[in-house]
């Protein structure tokens, strides 16, 4: 009886093995290896991104009991589901470089924030002062790029890591979607 239990297994495996075929998924033969082609340019696929564009005086406006200056840039193409899902980066250039919004610096010798407040076609330049006790011009002579990243498959369901554009530099961004900067 010692003898005929592994006896007994051994047979069952041997049927099974022969039972199956490649048609089964189990073992089959390998396909021939195609060349690999040359990687090609990463695309836009759905991202629209502005020419660099100059915007409108700015005026004195409140933002959420927050005396600054504000202007706005017209974004025909943001939508409502880029607003709600997606990503809207926003770049100032002058003399020094590009940089993204929010961007701080001391201006005037104050500590000052520039921010975008995106709604539908429109985006809105906010300037204010951190110790709120004047305003800091949004000067006509500055240059604006919106970039609007549709949203996609949710994070959770995503198979890889969602990048995060907004620690991505003005550059990174450009050559991640292939954008003549």
């Amino acid at each position: 009886m010692k003898f005929l239990k592994p006896i007994i297994t051994i047979f069952f495996l041997a049927i099974f093995t022969i039972s199956c075929s490649s048609d089964d998924g189990t073992d089959g033969v390998d396909g021939v290896n195609g060349q690999a082609g040359a990687p090609g340019a990463t695309g836009t696929a759905n991202v629209i991104y502005s020419a660099w564009l100059t915007a409108p005086v700015a005026a004195a406006e409140s933002v959420d009991g927050t005396s600054g200056m504000s202007t706005s840039l017209v974004a025909p193409e943001l939508t409502e589901d880029i607003v709600s899902k997606g990503t809207v980066l926003v770049y100032v250039s002058f003399g020094s470089g590009t940089f993204s919004l929010p961007y701080t610096s001391t201006a005037g010798g104050f500590v000052n924030t520039i921010t975008a407040i995106s709604s539908v076609k429109k985006i809105k330049l906010f300037r204010f002062r951190h110790d709120q006790a004047a305003t800091v011009n949004l000067p006509t002579s500055l240059s604006w790029r919106y970039i609007l990243i549709p949203g996609g498959v949710a994070a959770a369901t995503s198979k890889t890591a969602k990048l995060d554009y907004s620690k991505m530099s003005y550059e990174e961004v450009c050559a991640h979607f292939n954008i003549q900067q």
